[in-house]
């Protein structure tokens, strides 16, 4: 039977825009690419310290015996997360406690929570300048990481070595997204004051550089949600090992029966 060619171009035409419409673009920031320059709106950005965070802090001045009451013994490993690597004896680490405080040495317990590493800085060479002159203190996050999952080509953890990491910086750490990544959809899970809380980021749209959550803070997470296209690949995937499944443990049955049926035929 001949089908008529009015027909077939309808089919045709809605096989196309079916395949147009599960088709996410792969760029980044659409609504710019028409654009030869342009201003994008940033802000001054820093990470603030929270329960849990591991700081290093060093106190040093032109003399050192009158600032070295002021800092850890050394250890090693100095860090929590080199317990099970070989170093050279470091300089210990504070832990923020679940009050945010920390114990430093000679001035007792400071409250450092909501602090950048900047204001903590400032506060302790205030402190310290009481009792010797020309201090020089440098406190470091050092246990910063986010989590990338997702359809990413490095899904994991990454470890940041700085306090401005934004979310690209995330993504490229994670070798970008994959071509079945959905640009328009990614999910950001951050704790904030003792709660979890989710934000969906469009990255086809400019003002996603503006956004509070363009900066990344400790242990969120990223993670990239898989277009139509790969969902219907995986729910692919998974019915063919199914029915191979079910195929193979029909063929196992059948030939455990022929086997007993010979069995009891020959006896």
């Amino acid at each position: 039977m001949k089908l008529p060619k009015s027909l077939i171009l309808v089919a045709v035409v809605a096989l196309l825009s079916s395949c147009s419409t599960n088709r996410s673009p792969l760029t980044y920031f659409e609504d710019i690419k028409g654009s030869e320059s342009g201003t994008l709106s940033s802000e001054d950005y820093f990470v603030k310290i929270v329960p849990s965070d591991e700081l290093l802090i060093t106190v040093t001045s032109l003399e050192p015996a009158a600032t070295m009451a002021y800092n850890l013994p050394l250890s090693n490993p100095a860090y929590k997360e080199a317990l099970l690597v070989a170093t050279q004896p470091q300089q210990q680490t504070f832990v923020v406690n679940k009050s945010g405080d920390i114990d430093f040495p000679v001035l007792g317990r400071l409250h450092v929570e909501g602090m950048t590493t900047l204001q903590l800085k400032d506060e302790l060479v205030k402190r310290i300048s009481a009792d010797v002159e020309d201090p020089l203190v440098r406190v470091e996050l050092v246990n910063f990481r986010v989590n990338v999952l997702g359809e990413v080509k490095k899904p994991g953890a990454v470890s940041v070595n700085r306090e401005r990491y934004t979310l690209l910086d995330a993504l490229a750490d994670a070798g970008d997204l994959t071509e079945y990544g959905e640009r328009d959809n990614v999910l950001l899970i951050r704790e904030e004051n003792g709660q979890r809380t989710y934000h969906h980021i469009n990255l086809n749209d400019s003002k996603t550089l503006s956004s509070p959550y363009f900066y990344l803070q400790q242990n969120d997470v990223v993670y990239v949600e898989p277009n139509k296209i790969q969902k219907d690949n995986s729910k692919y995937n998974q019915n063919n090992a199914f029915k191979v499944s079910v195929v193979s443990t029909i063929v196992s049955a059948c030939s455990v029966i022929a086997s007993l049926v010979i069995a009891l035929t020959v006896n």
